[in-house]
């Protein structure tokens, strides 16, 4: 394609943009808390930036266990840009290039920073009352601090009056709260967590559940405060999507993607899903756009349902001709479509 194009749609983008999967701010930016400045308590944290860090870019509690990973475990430090204190935290840079290329060394998949955006109803029931936590509340900051800590794109609600009849504890708990997920179109957030938060005993206990799309997941946590209930529920949320994004060492192959509707305000958004997978533009014919990727169909699918793509039939003149048994052709016309090329739409 030619240039004068390319930075023609660079340019008018900022008409524009859908909402989509968010880029995570600060992923490579990991805060632990640490007792003091002493070097030796200063070594714990680093270690356990390390592996805050790992399990981010993975999913995996135990990815830094890996065998090819003995030299970061050893030395954290030959990753990291810059650290500093911040009252009673280790706030540690690490840097981006040298952390994948050892990760992806190592053999390990890796989780992008574009991830779903997700809107978070937290319903806090303890002896004083309920809460549903909104933007605006002082209890939302433990739960972006938690969603920062795990790497996800976090969206509250505005907990106003209208949200908060809705949002109640027997809504959380349903399998299929359909008013709540009218309650969250006005976010335009690509999942919706539910999350139902008890105190009993002095402890808090949880139980979430999570809807990307048509699929759902679910789980419990417990933990002894509510910071530590919200980075268990964090994680617990991290792990599960992970696996559906990650980009594998080896396992990708090259594809041809064709992306129909891509106006002008949609084509930065779609240049960052497909950043991954090391997208390039090679053809635009009005409001179709010609990517090379290197992925595989699974991946690319997972991807792009983030943007509200949708996957559609390929056209039969660009499926491949199925030979009669001659080799000639002759027999009655058939069609398989291509494997190397997929096609998606707004």
């Amino acid at each position: 394609m030619r240039l004068s194009v390319r930075l023609m749609f660079i340019c008018l983008t900022c008409l524009g943009l859908p909402a989509m999967a968010a880029p995570v701010a600060e992923l490579y930016q990991v805060r632990e808390a640490v007792a003091d400045q002493q070097p030796e308590n200063r070594d714990i944290a680093m270690q356990q930036a390390l592996q805050t860090l790992v399990q981010r870019l993975t999913g995996d509690t135990k990815a830094l266990q890996n065998a090819g990973l003995e030299g970061l475990r050893k030395d954290p430090q030959q990753i990291v840009s810059r650290y500093g204190y911040e009252g009673d935290a280790l706030v540690v840079e690490f840097d981006p290039a040298s952390t994948d290329r050892e990760l992806r060394k190592a053999g390990l998949a890796l989780w992008g920073s574009n991830r779903p955006a997700i809107l978070t109803w937290w319903l806090s029931e303890s002896v004083g009352g309920s809460q549903l936590i909104g933007e605006s509340q002082g209890a939302a900051a433990t739960l972006r601090a938690a969603a920062q800590h795990r790497g996800l794109p976090l969206r509250l609600p505005l907990a106003d009056l209208s949200e908060q009849l809705v949002a109640t504890g027997e809504a959380l708990a349903a399998n299929d709260p359909q008013a709540l997920r009218e309650a969250s179109e006005r976010y335009a957030a690509d999942a919706m967590l539910a999350v139902q938060a008890t105190e009993a005993g002095g402890a808090w206990q949880a139980t979430w559940r999570l809807w990307l799309g048509d699929e759902r997941e679910q789980g419990k946590a417990e933990a002894a405060d509510q910071a530590a209930l919200a980075d268990a529920v964090m994680l617990a949320v991290n792990q599960r999507l992970a696996p559906r994004f990650l980009v594998k060492p080896g396992a990708a192959q090259s594809l041809t993607v064709v992306i129909e509707g891509a106006d002008l305000g949609r084509f930065a958004a779609l240049e960052r899903l497909l950043e991954p997978f090391a997208a390039r533009l090679v053809d635009v014919d009005g409001q179709t756009l010609t990517y090379q990727v290197s992925a595989t169909a699974e991946q690319l699918r997972a991807q792009l349902a983030l943007g509200h793509l949708q996957e559609v039939t390929e056209p039969v003149d660009a499926a491949e001709p199925v030979t009669g048994p001659d080799g000639t052709g002759s027999e009655a016309p058939q069609v398989k479509p291509r494997t190397d090329q997929l096609r998606f739409r707004w």
